[in-house]
């Protein structure tokens, strides 16, 4: 007898062996070779496991009637060894399987050993046997797109790990203790150790499973108690968890939680540092380890910081909603009562902090808590508060920028400049002063209109166009500043502000004119129809044309009447086109009631006009 389990124990852990670490470094044309073998070391412990019994493995039927007998049991009673011992091999079966991509047999040998155990799935025998097939067939499940079913078994695991806590509690076997020696079995703390990892791996799979069926919030609560539990256990990889982390916090953005975005954030911040320093650029030269590391971190430490900038943006533009009049100015009022009520809100946001799942230790909390002092989580209310945000903003443009430069990663780099962009445009409406607003649109002007003229719209169209429109409705927001600083002063404009508000509004007309040219056909025809990506700018382009053009300021009659009737045009084609497609007026209703109103005006206007002309 001894020496028939000696061999079992031997043939179980070669397969391991086999399974776990040689399986690393098989050869590319030969990938599952040392699966196989371990597949065939675990069929011949089955076939001899059966043939001590003297029968086939357990029918369903006698599993209904030992389930009939265990469950009177405190926890389901505890299995037979040999029946153990044979449902293990059925989930090692069943893993084996599903590596080498045979999902069918896979989920054969997952479902027998869960039929095998299901009397004795409270046992602390099996209920990491039960909880590791579960989860294995979760994923299984998941990697068909099964999505519903994928869930069902993940949720059962879940269950499950909660009724054993509930009821027994003790520290489960690991599957491999029962192909091993008595005095080498786990220790209790070990035990406890890997069956709280195989929880966290159900709860890790449960937050994709939701997050695929559009469950978001409930994705979220289970990323950040994975999350939590990983840095609780030690058991996680420094890199992916920060981004994880950082993954996280955009969602928590989206629900304007900033609080937990930050803690996220800061955390990320931390365990990125936990992967170890980034190698000098000599080091990466001399070794291709040294190298990917460098790249590899370098990499992940700009995805955070871009993840920062998205906060930063988010948190400023918040603030402005809640500011801003009808007309987008800042409602002083509206500020001083929002700054009366915010001391009180902190305080007890902050007694409620304890609510949140923090992450990590004592030292790590204190490490994560330092970053999050350096930024804050509240609404900026005024400018400096809001420059606080700002600078932390930029801080992190710059860092990211270091990694995703122009040269090798064009989509990225300039996807951060239009958030640097955005950083300044959020700063510029809580700025009192006009002159310095226009120099904040002017810092946008200048580092995003270099990159839209050195672009290839043929290969960055969409791009371009983001461009194009971003560059002149920023021309736009800074000819009305002009008119607005001009119409302030008591003396008459002279030719100076004349032509810098006229060169403003025609380089906004510039622009919005190139966005539009980027929708014709090859024969430059304008669509009769615009797809519905680029149906509100498409208006609010030719909206903000036809005004430019009544702000330019001329003392020639003639031109004048000119440019009266490019803006009659460009109001009649945003009338019009609302005419013959009714679908698009929810999109403009603001800008179609002001340009009905325009071609109502502007005819007579213009009849006056020309009467003096002739006068």
């Amino acid at each position: 007898m001894m020496g028939f389990e000696r061999r079992l124990r031997d043939k179980y852990q070669r397969a391991v062996v086999l399974s776990e670490r040689e399986a690393l470094t098989d050869p590319e044309t030969e990938p599952y070779r040392s699966k196989y073998s371990a597949r065939e070391l675990l069929q011949e412990i089955k076939q001899e496991l059966r043939q001590r019994e003297g029968e086939e493995a357990p029918s369903t039927e006698q599993d209904d009637q030992q389930q009939g007998e265990g469950e009177a049991a405190a926890w389901g009673g505890d299995p037979p060894e040999d029946l153990l011992k044979l449902a293990v091999i059925e989930y090692q079966l069943g893993l084996n399987h599903a590596e080498t991509e045979e999902l069918a047999a896979g989920e054969e040998h997952l479902v027998n050993c869960l039929r095998m155990l299901k009397p004795y799935r409270l046992s602390p025998n099996s209920v990491l046997v039960v909880l590791d097939a579960q989860n294995q067939l979760g994923i299984l499940w998941a990697g068909r797109d099964e999505i519903d079913t994928a869930q069902t078994y993940l949720e059962d695991a879940e269950a499950l790990y909660n009724e054993y806590m509930k009821k027994v509690g003790n520290a489960p076997l690991h599957p491999h203790e029962h192909f091993m020696p008595q005095d080498e079995s786990l220790t209790d703390q070990d035990r406890s150790k890997r069956f709280e990892k195989a929880y966290t791996h159900t709860l890790y799979y449960l937050a994709q499973v939701y997050k695929n069926q559009e469950m978001n919030e409930k994705a979220a609560r289970y990323c950040h108690t994975t999350l939590q539990r990983q840095l609780e256990f030690n058991d996680y990889v420094p890199i992916e968890w920060a981004i994880n982390a950082a993954t996280l916090s955009q969602y928590y953005i989206t629900k304007q939680c900033y609080m937990e975005a930050r803690h996220c954030l800061a955390a990320a911040n931390i365990i990125l540092t936990h992967a170890g320093e980034i190698p000098s650029k000599a080091a990466a030269e001399e070794n291709e380890v040294e190298r990917e590391k460098r790249e590899k971190l370098c990499q992940r430490k700009a995805e955070i910081a871009r993840c920062w900038i998205k906060y930063c943006i988010n948190l400023l533009q918040d603030a402005r909603n809640l500011l801003e009049d009808n007309i987008g100015q800042l409602d002083v009022d509206r500020q001083e009562e929002l700054k009366a009520k915010r001391k009180k809100e902190e305080e007890e946001n902050e007694k409620g902090r304890k609510n949140v799942v923090l992450f990590g230790s004592s030292d790590t909390c204190d490490s994560i808590l330092t970053v999050e002092s350096k930024v804050g989580c509240y609404y900026p209310l005024d400018f400096s508060e809001a420059r606080e945000i700002f600078l932390v903003g930029q801080n992190y443009v710059q860092e990211a920028k270091e990694y995703f430069q122009m040269d090798g990663h064009v989509t990225d780099h300039i996807e951060i400049l239009q958030d640097h962009s955005a950083l300044f445009k959020a700063l510029a409406f809580f700025e009192e002063d006009y002159e310095r607003c226009c120099k904040m649109h002017k810092r946008r002007i200048d580092m995003l209109e270099p990159v839209c003229k050195e672009l290839n719209e043929q290969y960055y169209l969409l791009i371009c166009r983001q461009l194009q429109f971003e560059i002149a409705d920023t021309f736009y927001e800074m000819m009305d500043l002009k008119v607005a600083i001009a119409s302030t002063q008591t003396e008459e404009m002279n030719a100076h502000i004349i032509k810098k508000i006229n060169l403003l509004a025609q380089s906004a007309i510039t622009y919005y004119e190139r966005f539009l040219n980027t929708l014709r056909s090859p024969d430059k025809k304008f669509p009769e129809t615009l797809t519905e990506d680029v149906l509100r700018p498409a208006i609010v382009a030719k909206f903000h044309i036809a005004r430019l053009y009544g702000k330019l300021i001329v003392a020639d009659g003639r031109k004048q009447l000119e440019n009266m009737q490019e803006s009659l045009d460009n109001y009649k084609f945003v009338v019009d086109y609302c005419e013959n497609h009714p679908e698009a007026v929810k999109a403009v209703e603001t800008e179609l009631e002001l340009s009905n109103e325009m071609v109502q005006l502007l005819p007579t206007k213009m009849e006056r006009m020309r009467g003096k002309l002739l006068a």
